[in-house]
């Protein structure tokens, strides 16, 4: 029995004359012109304050030292909703909102100081709404260059449920957005 052996496909270019895909690739490759480069001067960083968020305040920090681009730290307040929000009996939220946003500033003042130190400027904002709405509301009044924003990487159920904040900034950002999942391939050192 003879082992067959599969023909290179061949391509034809603009010519009819046919090449390996390899040559062609070359032939055919899009090369970035001398001076060309990628501006990055404004980079904003959504925190819920989780494992994942802060792998995202990693990730600008190389990013933002590499381009010598500004930081800016964002943190929603989320409405709370009870019972009472839905007809039932009235429920006495532990923190209010304004409560929460004090707390989410300070501890947003403390992030901002420690990366301080390799960022060329680190802004903080907190707002109160619907934390994909404002996050992107943020991106468009800073003009933000890119979002980059961690996820929980919810799925089914818990997702419904949870929202799927990440996936809503992709949708609606006016600027790139670079999503950073708690488990996979790290490339910043």
């Amino acid at each position: 029995m003879k082992a067959s052996h599969a023909k290179r496909p061949l391509l034809k270019d603009g010519n009819g004359s046919e090449s390996p895909p390899t040559e062609a690739l070359q032939r055919f490759s899009v090369k970035q012109s001398p001076g060309t480069q990628m501006k990055l001067q404004r980079i904003l960083v959504p925190t819920d304050f989780s494992r994942e968020s802060a792998k995202a305040v990693r990730y600008a920090v190389s990013m933002a030292r590499q381009f010598d681009a500004s930081i800016t730290l964002v943190h929603v307040v989320e409405p709370s909703y009870g019972p009472a929000d839905f007809g039932g009996a009235s429920v006495v939220h532990k923190d209010s909102e304004s409560q929460r946003a004090s707390q989410a500033k300070s501890k947003l003042g403390v992030l901002g100081r420690r990366i301080l130190g390799p960022c060329r400027i680190v802004e903080t904002v907190v707002r109160n709404g619907l934390a994909f709405f404002e996050i992107t509301e943020v991106a468009k009044a800073l003009s933000a260059d890119l979002i980059i924003i961690g996820t929980h990487g919810y799925t089914g159920v818990t997702r419904a449920i949870m929202g799927g904040t990440a996936e809503k900034v992709v949708r609606h950002a006016p600027c790139p957005v670079l999503v950073v999942r708690r488990h996979e391939h790290e490339f910043i050192g």
